[in-house]
């Protein structure tokens, strides 16, 4: 009999206890406990790869208070020698991975995690002194639900429990603390930063900065917050990005992990499957996306699963807010498909804005992967696949200002050879800026800017490159005998208004200059002119060559 398959269970016991189909990441302890060197271990990776139920994971097997040798039966860690630390310690494991949404939900959860830790150790705290009742009162008033909506006396919640802990073990503590990053994000994004930033900062760096009762500590997120002081003068701290080996395998599956997983569930390892959830490079791992592996084995039909909200507003924002620096490569990216230039993964881009910081943004959210690394922080980054292509076009249509419907419409009147929906399409763009944005036929590349992104499945778009006796602006090259290759051309007359004229020039000029003779197959040729807002289009179909 089959195991059902574990869609949106983050919790490790559960996972086990309930015999769900799972991926044995467990020598992901091993390397933390070989890594004796490191105190404190930051791990960032995309959302929707698995940080949480690792993380829960590394919490059972040290946690002191449970017995973990059932759950952990059969596992590789079981086979190596650190079986002997299971359930050895005091451990805290604190997720902030639902810490999202409006200040006081945010606010709510953050408490919420706190206070769940101090319950399952409330035994611990009946022999104190008398300052350590009156911290413990402070705290536990602190972290009340709604009876202070703010972050303010939680500052020493997490130092204060481990100190306890240590004090009645006689064991430092392990400090497990997920999606870390979770509510600045958030903050940041909901316009509520300066409210919570500087306590959550101070929770997190007194916990972590010279705490006598800790052991080791791990947290997980997107990317690294710099700014906030909360990993400044630390000692022994050591930070696994995207572009670093260490830890690799474990977030994501492998393509082994991946086959094996498929053929568990009578499924195809084939192509599509590769196109759609593969290309992620973490080191020198490839890996595959595992929530969208699991969903796909659960439904067993090719989908869209990944979606990143927050991210995905957060990059929205940052955009619109970029230089024109950032704009020229983001155009090159979509042009191209790959783009080299310096990013930098180890500081955040709403605490360092600039472009650099921005393109890491982008890779540590999971829009892009690093395909090669070229210099000191240069690499060539590539949208990894076919569904994070998907929310590239939400990214697209957003940066040009028109709904990702309409661009949806474009593409489809050029697949389905529908050349009213195609020009009503392109009309309606039209009348979207001011008429004063078209002062060029290179305003029109917003046309071939969507094109480029929304028929990569379907064709290859080639912008102003030698074709015959001339540069075409834009030729489709259909990847298959299904749909026609396309040949389009602009004109654009700032004093003519006649676009009827203008778009019979645009289509000779193609005639003349021979352009798309090395196309093959069915091929389509269209003449556009344009005025401001005002445009005519011709559209003639050529004999198959």
């Amino acid at each position: 009999m089959k195991k059902n398959i574990p869609i949106g269970i983050s919790n490790y016991r559960t996972l086990k206890e309930r015999n769900l189909y799972h991926v044995d990441k467990t020598l992901m302890i091993k390397d933390f406990l070989d890594d004796n060197g490191t105190w404190i271990t930051l791990i960032t990776r995309p959302r929707r790869f698995g940080k949480t139920l690792n993380m829960s994971m590394m919490a059972e097997f040290f946690d002191i208070t449970k017995d973990s040798k059932d759950i952990f039966s059969g596992t590789k860690i079981m086979e190596t020698e650190y079986a002997s630390k299971i359930n050895q310690y005091p451990t805290i494991f604190l997720s902030f991975a639902d810490a999202k949404g409006t200040k006081q939900n945010t606010i709510n959860s953050i408490k919420n995690s706190l206070r769940k830790a101090y319950r399952q150790y409330r035994y611990i705290f009946t022999n104190m002194d008398e300052d350590e009742e009156e911290d413990y009162l402070d705290l536990k008033e602190a972290m009340k639900k709604g009876a202070n909506p703010t972050l303010d006396g939680i500052e020493t919640c997490i130092l204060f429990l481990m100190e306890m802990l240590y004090k009645y073990y006689g064991k430092k503590v392990m400090l497990f603390i997920d999606e870390y990053d979770t509510p600045f994000i958030e903050a940041h994004v909901s316009g509520f930063y300066d409210d919570i930033r500087k306590q959550l900062a101070s929770l997190l760096h007194n916990a972590l900065k010279d705490a006598d009762p800790l052991e080791y500590a791990m947290l997980t997120g997107i990317q690294r917050v710099a700014n906030e002081n909360i990993f400044s003068d630390l000692n022994n701290i050591e930070i696994y990005d995207l572009s670093c080996d260490g830890y690799s395998q474990y977030f994501g599956f492998t393509e082994s992990e991946t086959k094996q997983i498929l053929k568990d569930f009578d499924l195809n390892f084939d192509n599509k499957v590769k196109e759609m959830y593969d290309g992620y490079h973490i080191g020198n791992i490839d890996v595959y996306n595992p929530w969208s592996i699991l969903k796909y084995t659960k439904s067993r039909e090719l989908g869209y699963y990944w979606i990143n909200t927050s991210s995905n507003t957060m990059i929205k924002n940052a955009i619109e807010k970029s230089d024109i620096f950032f704009k020229k490569d983001f155009e090159s990216l979509i042009h191209n498909g790959y783009l080299n230039t310096d990013i930098n993964l180890g500081t955040s881009f709403y605490e360092t804005n600039n472009t650099s910081t921005l393109w890491g943004l982008f890779v540590n959210a999971g829009y892009l992967t690093i395909a090669e690394k070229l210099g000191l922080e240069e690499y060539r980054l590539i949208i990894p696949n076919n569904e994070v292509i998907r929310e590239f076009k939400s990214l697209v249509a957003s940066y040009l200002n028109v709904s990702s419907k309409l661009l949806d419409n474009i593409s489809k009147g050029l697949l389905n050879e529908d050349q009213v929906i195609f020009f009503d399409s392109l009309q309606e763009i039209l009348l979207i800026p001011s008429y004063h944005d078209y002062k060029s036929e290179n305003s029109y590349h917003m046309l071939f800017l969507s094109l480029c992104i929304y028929m990569q499945a379907t064709h290859k778009a080639i912008s102003n490159r030698e074709s015959g006796n001339g540069r075409p602006d834009i030729i489709l090259k259909s990847h298959t005998s299904r749909y026609p290759s396309y040949v389009i051309e602009f004109k654009y007359n700032k004093e003519n208004e006649n676009t009827d004229k203008l778009a019979d020039i645009a289509l000779e000029q193609i005639e003349r200059k021979g352009y798309g003779i090395e196309l093959t197959g069915r091929i389509i040729h269209i003449g556009l002119g344009v005025h401001g807002k005002k445009a005519n289009m011709k559209w003639i179909i050529k004999q198959e060559k």
